[in-house]
C-alpha cells in the first residue's frame, strides 16, 4: 500500500546508524552548524526519503533539493546532535548525473536524475535497509521492476488550494516543507490529460464563483482540496471537492462537472489538512467509479484505497502471486485487503481466500467486487488485524499463505506476533517502505521464518518512494 498523493521531497529521515554516538570531533558544540547557517556542501549519496547526504567535519547534513555529485549552498534548518537537515538555496556545481527537469512539480523531486539512475538508487536502498536496519542476509534481491510509464501514471491526485502573491486562487501542491505555500499547476505531469482537464474545469468554476482558499490560521475561506480519480482502463473520472463548512451553488457546480462519472462534495471540520472523513454528498453521477485490473472490474468508492498506478499495480500483484506459489489447494489470508484487489487476483488459483480490513466501506466494496466478478471462494471481514486475526484463524483454520500489504508505518509488534501465531507456511509481504519492512522481516526471521527473496517495483517514477515484495518461508 502506498501514498495516495504525490509528496514534495520528504523531510530527510536520518539513517539509523547516523543517530548513534557522534564522532569524537562532535563533542565540541562549535563543530556543529547552527540553525540558519549557510554552508557549502558536496553531496555524497541519497538517503531513504530522497534527501542528499553531505558531511562537514564528520557531521552529517541531509540536504533537500540536492543529488549525489552536486556542490550546493544550503541553509541549516532542524539541527540534532549528530545530524542536521538543510535546504538547497543554490547549486554551485551541478552533478554530472543531473538532467533538466521536465516540470516545476514538487511531487516529482527525482526528475533531475536520469531514470536508470533512479532505479539503481531505489534498488540499493532496499538492500541497504534490509542489511543495515534488519541485519538480514542470505536473501536474493532480484532486479527492480521498472515502471511502464515514467510520467502521467497516477490514477489519483489530491490537490490543495492556496492564495497567490496577488491574492489569486491557486490549486496545486504544497511547496517542499511548507504548509502555507502552494505551487500552482495548470498541467500536472503525473496526471493524464483528461484528469488535468477535469481539475481545470472545477478550478475555473471556483474562480468564477469568487471562492477563496481556506486559511488554517484564520479559519476563513472555503476551498481546501480537490481530489481527482481516474479509471485508466475505463476512462471514468471522479471528482471530489473538499471545503470548509459553508454553502455552494450546487446547480452551477453540477453544470461545471457535467460528464464526470461522479461529482462529490465533502465538508470538512478538521483543522488539519485531510481529505478523509467529513460529510460527503453525492452531487451527480455515482458514488463509485470502475477500474479494470488483471482482467477484473473493481468498483471504487470515494475514500477507498486503490493503488495509484494501475499499470504497475498489475505487475506488483502478479509478483506477489508468483511469490505465493499457488498450487490450487491453498487457504490464503489477505490482511489489509482494502477493496479486495489482491484477494480477488489470487482467488482463481487457490482453494479459498479470507480478506481482513479495518475500513467497513472498503469491505463493502470488496464484497461487491467479488460478486461482480463471479468469484465465490473469497470471504471478506471488517476488523482490526491486531484483534481479529486470532479469531479469524480459529474460524477459518491456519493459512497456507498469508499476504500482508500494510500502511507505510508497517506492522506493529502485536500484529507481527499475531501473524507468527497464524503459522502460515509462506508469508508474502507487500511493502511501500523498506525501512519498516526490514524490522518486520527481522522479527519474522527471529521467529523461524527465512527471508527468501525480495524484489523492488517502481510504482512512482520521479519520486523516492519504493514498493517491494518479500517472500518469507517458515522453517
Amino acid at each position: 500500500m502506498d501514498t495516495d498523493t504525490p509528496t514534495p521531497a520528504p523531510t530527510a529521515t536520518p539513517a539509523p546508524e547516523l543517530t548513534d554516538t557522534p564522532a569524537p570531533e562532535l563533542t565540541r558544540a562549535a563543530a556543529r552548524p547552527q540553525r540558519g547557517d549557510e554552508l557549502e556542501l558536496t553531496i555524497d549519496s541519497l538517503a531513504y526519503g530522497g534527501a542528499g547526504v553531505a558531511r562537514t567535519d564528520g557531521y552529517v547534513v541531509f540536504v533537500s533539493g540536492a543529488v549525489p555529485g552536486d556542490r550546493v549552498r544550503a541553509v541549516i534548518g532542524k539541527r540534532k546532535r549528530a545530524w542536521a537537515e538543510a535546504r538547497t538555496v543554490e547549486i554551485l556545481e551541478p552533478s554530472p548525473d543531473r538532467v533538466a527537469p521536465v516540470a516545476d512539480h514538487p511531487g516529482a523531486p527525482w526528475q533531475v536524475l536520469p531514470y536508470e539512475r533512479q532505479l539503481e538508487v531505489k534498488h540499493q536502498q532496499v538492500d541497504d535497509a534490509l542489511r543495515r536496519i534488519g541485519k538480514l542476509e542470505g536473501y536474493v534481491l532480484e532486479d527492480i521492476v521498472p515502471a511502464v510509464s515514467q510520467w502521467r501514471y497516477r490514477n489519483k491526485l489530491e490537490y490543495s488550494f492556496g492564495t497567490g502573491p496577488a491574492g489569486e486562487l491557486q490549486c496545486g501542491f504544497h511547496a517542499p516543507g511548507r504548509w502555507d505555500e502552494i505551487v500552482a499547476l495548470t498541467d500536472c505531469h503525473l496526471a493524464s490529460e483528461p484528469a488535468n482537464a477535469a481539475r481545470e474545469r472545477i478550478v475555473a468554476w471556483c474562480r468564477d464563483q469568487g471562492l477563496t482558499a481556506y486559511d488554517r490560521r484564520s479559519g476563513e475561506g472555503m476551498l481546501r482540496n480537490l481530489v481527482v480519480r481516474e479509471g485508466r482502463r475505463t476512462g471514468a473520472i471522479q471528482v471530489r471537492l473538499v471545503t470548509a463548512e459553508g454553502k455552494l451553488d450546487r446547480e452551477s457546480l453540477i453544470a461545471a462537472g457535467a460528464g464526470f462519472d461522479g461529482l462529490l462534495w465533502t465538508r470538512q471540520k478538521s483543522l488539519g489538512e485531510t481529505t478523509l472523513g467529513g460529510e460527503t454528498e453525492l452531487l451527480a453521477g455515482t458514488e463509485r467509479f470502475e477500474e479494470v485490473l488483471g482482467g477484473m472490474t473493481f468498483a471504487i468508492s470515494a475514500e477507498a484505497f486503490f493503488q495509484t498506478n494501475t499499470e504497475m499495480a498489475e505487475q506488483l500483484y502478479e509478483l506477489a502471486i508468483d511469490y505465493a506459489q499457488p498450487g490450487g489447494f491453498e487457504r490464503v489470508y489477505d490482511l489489509y485487503c482494502g477493496i479486495g484487489t489482491i484477494a480477488l487476483s489470487i482467488a482463481p488459483r487457490v482453494a479459498e481466500v479470507w480478506g481482513l480490513e479495518l475500513v467497513e466501506e472498503a469491505i463493502a466494496d470488496a464484497i461487491g467486487n467479488a460478486r461482480a466478478n463471479e468469484i465465490d471462494n473469497v470471504h471478506f471481514f471488517a476488523g482490526d488485524v491486531r484483534l481479529a486475526l486470532r479469531e479469524l484463524t480459529e474460524k477459518a483454520g491456519r493459512p497456507d499463505v498469508l499476504i500482508v500489504d500494510p500502511p507505510r508505518a508497517g506492522l506493529s509488534q502485536k500484529v507481527v506476533r499475531r501473524i507468527i501465531e497464524a503459522s502460515a507456511s509462506r508469508i508474502i509481504y507487500v511493502s511501500c517502505n523498506p525501512t519498516t519492512l526490514a524490522p518486520n522481516a527481522a522479527q519474522l526471521v527471529e521467529a523461524g521464518y527465512r527471508l527468501a527473496r525480495v524484489r523492488p517495483v517502481d510504482m512512482f517514477p520521479q519520486t523516492p518512494h519504493i514498493e517491494c515484495v518479500a517472500e518469507l518461508v517458515r522453517g
